[in-house]
């Protein structure tokens, strides 16, 4: 079976090695090894102002935190995304306000975004899902107009860019994730971008229980409430190591997702997802619609390719039901949005395969 997802590891002489250094190197907390794979990472993405977390989720958090978001306001998010998403949002208190979807992208709609906003409107979640960015000229326009910071949920779009500037350089804040499954992962882990050091300097006493990590305990004053969302060294030197192979690694993603906006044009029962001006996915999940969607995963299967929806529409959860509302596009797009294999994987016979087997029909 060709998987629907896969978790990348480097070579194990070269990963191993460097493990060992640091799990006997007396100090496997955070140290040395965060610092640097943040240095290594910042200089990936192109923005200095780097935060490694011990999750995406926790990056999610600091920056609602950030964003002064509390009990009794509310944030504009999709509900087409992985959980963690909304339920962090649910964790600050505040009210989910959904926004329906761009049915070309399956990414938020600009324009529906914009008619839900309120006097309660604290922040926008928008998600770049399955690694397409969101509409970034539309969001930029309306955080500026509302004076509304939108969060970037980049967690499935590590690599993507928009003119030609790597995500995590658009908006106030950017969140990716290293968990398993992800194009790059430390096993598990995060990390959060910010534009100036104001934000970042909190983001870092956030990080780690309100302390400041440059003075000692006995010189310490806690001025704002902190959690323990720090990354460690053993996680950080996965990722230092992964970072030597990653341009290999993506670059496979972005091949085999440039190879089947091409192959799988014109097919009848098939619609391929757009993408926005300027921008370049990074296709962590390669998404598509179809029709007769169980008929199309059966076949599939049948051949030996997993497809799936892989995500639920988050609000259906009980614990959102607060937020129920009516988004057609999202009632659409919920019938026929699938995924197939796209990762570093998938060699190019296997594509072609895909690409093949779906010609013949479901």
């Amino acid at each position: 079976m060709i998987p629907l997802v896969k978790s990348y590891l480097p070579p194990k002489k070269v990963l191993m090695k460097r493990l060992e250094d640091v799990l006997y190197s007396g100090y496997i907390a955070q140290g040395e090894a965060v610092d640097q794979f943040e240095n290594d990472f910042s200089k990936f993405i192109g923005n200095k102002y780097c935060l490694s977390v011990n999750s995406g989720s926790s990056a999610l958090h600091i920056a609602l935190i950030l964003c002064g978001v509390k009990e009794g306001d509310e944030v504009i998010s999709t509900p087409i995304t992985a959980e963690p998403t909304n339920t962090v949002i649910a964790q600050t208190g505040a009210k989910i306000v959904w926004g329906d979807i761009d049915m070309k992208t399956g990414n938020l709609c600009p324009k529906d975004v914009e008619s839900k906003i309120t006097k309660k409107t604290k922040a926008i979640m928008a998600v770049a899902y399955a690694g397409m960015p969101i509409d970034i000229k539309r969001f930029k326009e309306i955080e500026k107009k509302y004076k509304i910071p939108v969060i970037e949920d980049a967690a499935h779009a590590l690599g993507a860019s928009y003119k030609k500037q790597k995500l995590g350089n658009h908006f106030n804040f950017t969140i990716f994730s290293f968990q398993a499954i992800k194009h790059l992962t430390t096993i598990d882990g995060g990390m959060l971008f910010l534009a100036n050091k104001k934000q970042y300097e909190k983001a870092k006493l956030i990080r780690w229980f309100g302390l400041d990590k440059n003075k000692t305990r006995f010189k310490n004053n806690i001025s704002v409430q902190g959690y323990k969302y720090h990354m460690n060294n053993i996680n950080a030197t996965v990722g230092s190591v992964q970072l030597k192979y990653f341009d290999k690694i993506l670059g496979a993603y972005i091949d085999n997702g440039k190879y089947f906006d091409h192959a799988l044009k014109n097919i009848d029962g098939l619609e391929l997802m757009e993408y926005y001006d300027y921008s370049e996915p990074s296709y962590w999940l390669y998404t598509m619609k179809v029709k007769k969607r169980a008929r199309f995963i059966k076949m599939m299967e049948s051949n030996g390719i997993m497809a799936s929806p892989l995500h639920k529409r988050n609000d259906v959860h009980s614990i959102f039901k607060q937020s129920k509302t009516n988004l057609p596009n999202v009632d659409s797009f919920n019938k026929e949005w699938v995924h197939i294999p796209c990762g570093w994987w998938v060699a190019h016979k296997d594509r072609k395969f895909i690409a093949d087997t779906i010609k013949k029909g479901w």
